[in-house]
């Protein structure tokens, strides 16, 4: 009797193997993208870096005209009055406020007086406390210097306000004088010609006249309330 051997039975559950020739090509496919496309993401890179990228090096900014203005610490000569004790206490407080520089003006020493008086830049704007007071008058007669020689000023004349302080201005020949009007203590400020626009070299200044210089308990007409 022929002897029957039986083959083994084939797993109809195990699922076909990838053909690795397939695979294989993928691989490849990739690794060539990848290839490619780095040195194309540089390049692009690379010339909008160029793009963006000044042609001429930037240059440093020119110093202002006002930055090279010439600055002199030589004290600056100014008057000191004798002032009464209510007055001279509160020139002292304003000295305290006053800032170190107007615009681009450093502070200067004075001669006389640095309790009451101030001076910044050359040529030299100074600040005076506790000068003669100023008021309207019908009529006004001015002095050798230019100032009101009987204390007045004429009603017509303008007055100024400037950051919360009443100002009259009187120009001189190579000056404007602001004087406030509405103060306590009246302060002086003289604003050479060469420099322009002299009321908002003042604002500085007027800030710590509100500050520290107490309002006149009547303001001439003119000045806001």
């Amino acid at each position: 009797m022929d002897k029957i051997t039986s083959s083994p039975a084939r797993d109809e559950s195990r699922p076909a193997e990838p053909a690795p020739r397939r695979e294989r090509s993928t691989r490849s496919a990739a690794l060539w993208a990848t290839l490619v496309a780095v040195p194309v993401t540089v390049a692009v890179a690379a010339f909008t870096f160029a793009k963006l990228s000044p042609d001429q090096p930037v240059t440093a900014a020119k110093p202002s005209a006002s930055a090279a203005r010439p600055q002199s610490t030589t004290p600056v000569e100014m008057p000191a009055p004798a002032l009464a004790q209510r007055p001279a206490t509160v020139c002292r407080a304003l000295l305290s406020q006053l800032p170190s520089s107007v615009r681009d003006l450093p502070q200067r020493p004075v001669t006389a007086g640095p309790e009451q008086n101030a001076a910044y830049g050359d040529p030299a704007l100074t600040v005076a406390c506790g000068v003669e007071p100023l008021k309207q008058c019908p009529t006004a007669t001015a002095g050798a210097t230019g100032q009101p020689a009987d204390g007045c000023y004429a009603a017509t004349d303008e007055v100024w306000s400037v950051n919360g302080v009443c100002w009259h201005a009187l120009q001189e020949a190579d000056a404007t004088v602001l004087t406030t009007v509405d103060r306590e203590a009246p302060v002086r400020v003289r604003v050479p010609g060469q420099y322009e626009q002299a009321l908002q070299w003042v604002a500085p200044i007027a800030d710590a006249v509100v500050a520290a210089v107490p309002s006149a308990k009547t303001a001439p007409s003119g000045c806001a309330a």
